[in-house]
């Protein structure tokens, strides 16, 4: 198994070969499932001033649960409606990818500095969708970008239904 640290800093910089290489990897289910629980601890460190300290707690499990749920609906999307002809990938390999992409997610703990919490987040947040366009088209094997776009966008969409209906019943 690679390098941990490795992979996070080829993961933010955006290296296509990262992504080909945690798709095929099996035993980087595990990094990949740290990486997101990483990030999303950031996050709720970085948004203590705005969520408080239980943030930290709510941030990962929802983290958690969304990678889980948008991994599979992008597998769904990318490989029954969306595929293109050499397109094979599992529900693992998107696990895998799609986790990877969330590195850049380790400098929202920045946030906790007042004035730097909403450029922070706004900069992380487009450098992580690229990420995960990135890893979409990797773990797809498209050929084209914009197909990879429109399976993410697809797929934050449904996922943004599915947690608002969610959270609406669990509310009442």
């Amino acid at each position: 198994m690679a390098n941990f640290k490795d992979r996070i800093i080829r993961a933010a910089k955006l290296d296509i070969r990262l992504y080909e290489e945690v798709e095929a990897d099996k035993g980087a289910m595990g990094q990949a499932m740290g990486l997101v629980v990483l990030s999303a601890v950031a996050a709720g460190i970085g948004s203590i001033g705005k969520a408080g300290a239980t943030g930290i707690v709510i941030g990962t499990i929802t983290a958690l649960i969304s990678w889980y749920i948008w991994a599979y609906i992008t597998y769904f999307i990318g490989t029954r409606i969306f595929p293109e002809p050499q397109t094979k990938a599992d529900h693992g390999e998107l696990l895998r990818t799609i986790g990877f992409s969330s590195a850049p997610g380790l400098l929202r703990v920045l946030g906790i500095i007042p004035f730097l919490y909403g450029i922070i987040f706004f900069l992380t947040g487009i450098w992580m969708l690229i990420a995960m366009v990135i890893a979409v088209r990797q773990a797809l094997d498209y050929s084209s970008t914009p197909r990879a776009i429109g399976v993410c966008i697809i797929g934050w969409i449904i996922q943004g239904i599915v947690f608002w209906l969610f959270f609406s019943i669990v509310a009442k």
